[in-house]
């Protein structure tokens, strides 16, 4: 489908090919100059914008950034005058992709320029079926612009990402947003002045899209359509208009990765009211509450640890809990759970001895057991000499034995150092009183 085709206009300017298109669509800028935000990549001279005219290099671009930050618009002004086919990674497969290229080396056989061929969502193909575009961008027979929402790193085949220029685009701020408003408010593509909107109605909006152009579109013109005679909306309007705010949130890409790594990094940073504002948007997104209680416990033992070892607990039986009642009462557990482990004292201490004591193992420094510690439960051992002069903890005095239990290798090694922070200062006067019994 070609995205210019010479198309007639109604009395207003707007082409009647998008007279019935969604708001969203028609508000869509056609020039750099109607583009807001991305301000990084429309400087003068930047790559962008070497890339839009009619003699622009045939240069395919994998775009990168959140929903509704301009990566379709950016697509389509790359292309400029050229044929535009335009397909989405969900739906469309490699036989659609050899389709629009085979016909774009006919035409360029024909003295045209090649295709501009826009995949959306393009993380979304399998590995064959990024690698089978590679032979049709290596030999420019498409010019290829992907957009993703996911990091290209991670989700577009190396060997694609190293033919394509990649450009980073940032969230909207609000107050590109808001001018996206007023323009669809008073542009005859939009809804030409046919309603005003209120400031409190604009902040509702706001609100609610996020840094996402498009939400904010398609709210303001479900709005629009039930304003009353007077065309004014209003913020009661608008409440009662738009559905409950939608979670920007994928359950198998960035937004997975990035918000549970938020909530982990903010119940360890003891903040309670960001953790539990991570875990909301986790608990309306529909992320599985089992994984997320998984985390706590993990988290529990790895950065609460000896500091508070009742965190483990908590995390474990919360877990259980969750397991046991599901959603959507689950989410208080969540909550109980993630309000403990964010206020209660924090040490990894746990966490670095045994990677400590690991990396020694693996860097060869087992050692042999002590002949006193060794197992005597077989016959002949004693002959060998295990277990003879080992000290029976409970005979000693304050339960405490003190002979050597470390290889000879590791004989006055260290890993555990507990912390000054809540039971762990307790344990670390315990545990300096020990070591002196034991010699060390």
């Amino acid at each position: 489908m070609d995205l210019f085709d010479a198309a007639r206009t109604d009395a207003s300017g707007v082409p009647e090919t998008l007279g019935n298109a969604p708001l969203a669509v028609r508000m869509r800028p056609r020039g750099l100059d109607e583009v807001v935000g991305q301000t990084h990549l429309l400087t003068e001279g930047s790559p962008l914008r070497r890339l839009i005219g009619d003699d622009a290099p045939a240069t395919s671009v994998v775009l990168w950034g959140p929903p509704g930050t301009g990566k379709t618009t950016l697509a389509y002004l790359v292309a400029g005058n050229r044929r535009f086919v335009e397909l989405s990674a969900v739906t469309a497969g490699v036989k659609d992709v050899r389709a629009v290229v085979d016909d774009s080396k006919r035409r360029i056989a024909t003295g045209e320029r090649e295709t501009v061929l826009f995949i959306d969502e393009i993380h979304r193909f399998t590995r064959s079926q990024q690698d089978a575009l590679l032979p049709a961008v290596e030999n420019r027979w498409v010019t290829l612009i992907g957009a993703t929402t996911e990091n290209p790193s991670f989700s577009v085949v190396g060997p694609l990402l190293s033919r394509s220029l990649l450009l980073v685009l940032q969230p909207l701020a609000s107050t590109d947003i808001a001018a996206l408003l007023a323009r669809a408010v008073a542009d005859a593509r939009g809804l030409g002045g046919s309603v005003s909107l209120d400031d409190a109605a604009r902040e509702h909006i706001l609100r609610v899209a996020g840094a996402d152009a498009r939400k904010a579109l398609t709210l303001l013109e479900s709005i629009a359509q039930a304003a009353g005679k007077d065309g004014v909306i209003t913020a009661a309007l608008a409440e009662a208009t738009m559905d409950a705010a939608l979670v920007a949130y994928d359950k198998s890409g960035d937004q997975h990765y990035d918000v549970i790594s938020a909530f982990i990094k903010s119940v360890r940073g003891s903040d309670v009211d960001a953790a539990l504002h991570y875990l909301a948007r986790m608990v309306v997104a529909g992320e599985d509450p089992r994984f997320i209680a998984r985390r706590l416990v993990i988290l529990a033992a790895e950065d609460i640890g000896m500091a508070d070892p009742q965190g483990l607990v908590i995390a474990q039986a919360a877990a259980d809990a969750v397991s046991f009642i599901g959603m959507p009462e689950g989410r208080i557990v969540l909550a109980e759970a993630t309000t403990y482990l964010a206020s209660a004292p924090k040490s990894n201490r746990s966490y670095r001895a045994i990677d400590a004591a690991i990396a020694d193992v693996r860097a060869g420094k087992a050692g042999v057991v002590p002949e006193h510690l060794r197992d005597t439960h077989y016959a002949g051992a004693e002959r060998l000499g295990h277990g003879k002069a080992y000290v029976y903890a409970h005979d000693a005095p304050h339960g405490v034995a003190s002979q050597e239990y470390l290889p000879e290798t590791l004989r006055g090694s260290r890993y555990y150092e507990p912390t000054e922070h809540g039971y762990e200062r307790a344990l670390g006067e315990r545990l300096g009183t020990i070591r002196r019994l034991l010699g060390r």
